[in-house]
């Protein structure tokens, strides 16, 4: 790689990584590094070689028990050069080997390349928190944080592969599966190590985590309590920083219960918040509430205007289509914070882990027509159907006498077959969602049906979806999330509690709502989750509708969008005939990505191609 080659290179990466860019050249690998310096700031610098000079390094993200496995280390004798922890992790596999992936408490990407049995070791964290893209081809192996390096550095470039497609507009994200085949990178899955041979030329993947559920404990103040103790200990272990750390703060009961417990190790914590200017979308009132019994808080304003400035900038940093309007808040609040720290806390997982989201209530509500012969199930819901769309119960009467497996995506359904149909130029074949969702359901059929649905979006909508907007949007000016209820020993007793200590009392994460009732104001642990709301129902309608109407007017899509059809949605949108705004959004979104990835119609340097052997 020449030396304008490498510029792009660190060009392309310079955000994940600002402080430094080193890299190691052997004759078998290449390592490149763009470093964003937190821990042991003057030394621990990456691609990092091992005292037997065996082993080589580079690793994204932050094991959070380092410092107890350090100090094991050096009782066994093992000497280190720098108080880090990615040294921690070369000595870990000098000395267990892959073995040592039992041993981490943290969120991490990383690959050990091993001179003398030319091997290569990868592994991504249980949750998905940070990310491997790879290509194996006959050139070699590549890999990278960002899939959109993987072009610099030898992938073929393909054309939108339509199986992602469809389920990107089923799911409002590309979920990760084996099944893609014109899509020329791969994403090694969240809990996955990989092994390549440079002798054998071929990759191996295996699992090494894998979630479990087991409904043993008992008692509500004694899970609440052995809870809390977990949570102090992941945040103790979170705020481990060498650079300053701040914390978001939505006014919710996620983020509340992250600032209560950082402020017991740090008291003058900032805390960081965003809202729009229509009301009802924004909690920066109820944050700076929350603000005024746990510390400081700075808060920013957001408007129509300045999103379809940055839109493009959002998108690019997403690095794959990615629909959730979520991303726009995280993109601004993760702005306001790189102002002031480097590392933030956030409160992404919960939900996920203790049963926050309403739809998790949903089993409860059909248990009913789990009674009636199947017969009869079958009865109504051809009945319901025959209802004009809007009539009230009709929904609830097909849902009701529809399989959990069937109804049940994730928290994002956006566009259904008969909708896809109309909307692309080319349907061609079906891809239905149980492609993905299947093989997952088919793992879950021990559980109960609300906890199936857990374990469904713990697989597909936290790393697709959530997981993705948050690295992605903080790597976007330059800054660390790190998300504490994601942390290995929470998730143990989070799957220890029974879903009645979850959804009881008609409310939704009750036993986290327990173990936060000692450390937070009565008014933030019994308040309506919110998150960060955006308005873009009323902004498609106002503000945005012809811009909307010029990207798709413009959009070099034309063979795979029926124009016409989205223009229609649009309309009836704005007229308020329907609200089609997470449709319009899925698409439009996809229109940006098609934009600044496939054409050329961009300012930023098209993408161009020349093989190494690897980089991150």
């Amino acid at each position: 790689m020449d030396s304008v080659e490498l510029h792009r290179v660190e060009e392309r990466m310079h955000h994940r990584g600002p402080d430094d860019f080193r890299y190691v050249q052997d004759s078998d690998i290449d390592f490149y590094f763009s470093r964003l310096s937190i821990q042991d700031l003057s030394n621990a610098h990456q691609p990092m070689q091992s005292l037997s000079k065996q082993y080589l390094i580079v690793f994204n993200g932050e094991i959070y028990n380092y410092v107890e496995l350090r100090q094991s280390l050096i009782e066994e004798g093992y000497y280190f050069q720098t108080e880090g922890d990615t040294e921690v992790l070369l000595a870990l596999y000098e000395v267990y080997g892959k073995q040592m992936i039992y041993q981490l408490r943290g969120m991490f990407a990383f690959a050990i390349w091993d001179r003398a049995e030319r091997e290569m070791f990868a592994a991504r964290d249980p949750f998905g928190i940070k990310p491997f893209y790879y290509v194996e081809n006959e050139d070699g192996f590549f890999f990278s944080s960002e899939r959109k390096c993987l072009p610099l550095l030898g992938a073929e470039h393909k054309a939108v592969d339509k199986e992602a497609l469809h389920h990107y507009l089923t799911f409002q994200y590309i979920p990760s599966t084996d099944g893609y085949t014109d899509v020329a990178f791969q994403q090694l899955k969240p809990g996955h190590c990989l092994t390549y041979s440079f002798d054998l030329e071929e990759a191996h993947v295996e699992r090494y985590f894998q979630a479990q559920f087991c409904s043993s404990l008992e008692g509500t103040k004694n899970v609440a309590k052995t809870l809390q103790q977990a949570l102090q200990s992941s945040v103790s272990v979170h705020m481990r920083s060498d650079v300053s750390v701040g914390a978001f703060l939505s006014g919710g009961i996620d983020s509340s219960t992250i600032v209560a417990l950082a402020k017991e190790h740090h008291p003058s914590l900032q805390t960081f918040t965003v809202g729009f200017e229509r009301e009802g979308y924004s909690e920066i009132e109820l944050a700076k509430e929350t603000a005024n019994h746990l510390g400081d808080n700075h808060a920013y304003i957001i408007t129509a205007e300045e999103v379809m400035n940055e839109m493009e900038n959002i998108v690019y940093h997403l690095d794959e289509p990615i629909a959730d309007p979520a991303a726009i808040p995280n993109y601004f609040v993760s702005r306001l914070a790189s102002q002031h720290v480097k590392v933030v806390l956030s409160g992404e997982g919960a939900d996920e882990l203790f049963a926050g989201y309403e739809i998790y209530k949903e089993p409860n509500a059909l248990k009913g027509f789990s009674y009636l012969p199947r017969r009869i199930n079958r009865w109504v819901q051809w009945l319901a159907r025959q209802l004009p769309e809007g009539i009230k119960g009709r929904n609830y009467l097909i849902r009701g006498t529809t399989p959990l497996a069937k109804r049940y995506v994730g928290n994002a359904k956006i566009f259904n077959h008969e909708e896809k149909e109309l909307l692309l130029a080319d349907a061609g074949c079906i891809y239905p969602y149980t492609n993905v969702t299947k093989p997952l359901y088919d793992q879950a059929l021990q559980w109960d049906e609300s906890t199936q649905m857990q374990y469904i979006d713990l697989h597909t909508w936290l790393p697709g979806d959530i997981l993705t907007v948050a690295d992605r949007m903080s790597m976007a000016h330059s800054i660390e999330l790190r998300v504490p209820f994601l942390d290995q020993q929470v998730f143990e007793v989070a799957s220890m509690i029974p879903q009645s200590m979850k959804l009881t009392g008609g409310t939704t994460k009750f036993v986290l709502r327990e173990a936060a009732k000692d450390i937070l104001p009565e008014a933030v642990f019994n308040r309506k989750k919110l998150g960060f709301p955006v308005p873009i129902r009323h902004w498609l309608q106002n503000e945005m509708y012809e811009w909307v109407q010029s990207i798709v007017q413009q959009s070099h899509t034309d063979k795979i969008i029926n124009k016409p059809y989205v223009l229609s949605l649009l309309d009836e949108h704005a007229k308020g005939m329907a609200d089609h705004s997470r449709k319009l959004w899925a698409v439009v979104t996809f229109m940006i990505w098609h934009r600044v990835f496939e054409e050329e119609r961009t300012s930023r340097e098209a993408l161009v191609s020349r093989p190494v052997h690897a980089v991150l």
